[in-house]
């Protein structure tokens, strides 16, 4: 029999719990632990219409990348993804920040998803640099990450400097903009404000922005091939969001 616990653990020694950002809210966040899993949904986000999914599927646990509760909250009423949860006896777990830099975790994920040679992982995996087997101009790159994470979303820099290297970082991960230059020819990554796209077009730097969500959903989703081996006994289904409201950033 697994339990919640179970699952809990394994993701804790993949991806420690203590690993995650101070401002960060990861971890078993509803339910209770010694709850039985049968059934367990991955979703990017625990959008409402995720906890209906998992509702609708007789879930016993959600997981997600993002966290259910992570600003402090001022009531739980009908209709919140945390109270649907709690009423349906649906346990939660969100993995975020320790998951992003973790060993096969979300930056490890999206170098894989963009088919790059010779990763190296840098600043505790917060930064994964790899290298195209070809060398792209900016715009043809663009189109590729925009084909590979099926992104219609995608916004970058104007430069004619070559890229061969190229350093990924999932959702909001512009903070680490200059470790991934020093670095690379160009960072892939989910989002950055407005204001520092155009200072990284000013410097000339070559930035591509695929979508939050496009950033992450694949490299999260990747996890369920990893569970299903270690727990044989879970069916583990996922959700796909696109269409739903985009989830928490950095």
């Amino acid at each position: 029999m697994t339990t919640v616990k179970n699952i809990y653990d394994f993701l804790n020694s993949i991806a420690p719990f203590d690993t995650q950002d101070e401002w960060d809210n990861s971890g078993f966040l509803v339910g209770e632990f010694r709850k039985e899993v049968k059934t367990a949904v991955l979703s990017l986000d625990p959008t409402p219409s995720a906890v209906e999914f998992a509702k609708s599927v007789n879930a016993d646990l959600l997981l997600t990348h993002h966290p259910v509760i992570f600003s402090p909250l001022e009531s739980v009423t009908e209709g919140s993804p945390a109270y649907e949860l709690a009423r349906a006896g649906i346990s939660q777990i969100s993995t975020h920040t320790c998951f992003d830099k973790a060993e096969n975790g979300i930056n490890d994920n999206l170098a894989k998803a963009l088919r790059l040679e010779n990763p190296e992982r840098l600043d505790g995996g917060n930064v994964v640099v790899g290298e195209l087997s070809l060398e792209m101009s900016v715009d043809d790159l663009a189109d590729y990450v925009s084909l590979m994470l099926e992104s219609d979303k995608v916004t970058f820099t104007n430069t004619d400097k070559p890229i061969k290297k190229v350093a990924v970082g999932g959702g909001g991960s512009g903070v680490f903009i200059d470790l991934a230059m020093e670095n690379a020819d160009c960072f892939v990554i989910g989002e950055m404000k407005y204001h520092e796209m155009l200072d990284a077009q000013q410097q000339g730097r070559a930035v591509i922005c695929a979508g939050h969500y496009e950033s992450e959903n694949e490299p999260f989703l990747m996890l369920k091939d990893t569970l299903e081996k270690m727990f044989p006994d879970v069916e583990f289904l996922t959700f796909e969001q696109k269409d739903s409201i985009i989830g928490i950033g950095r």
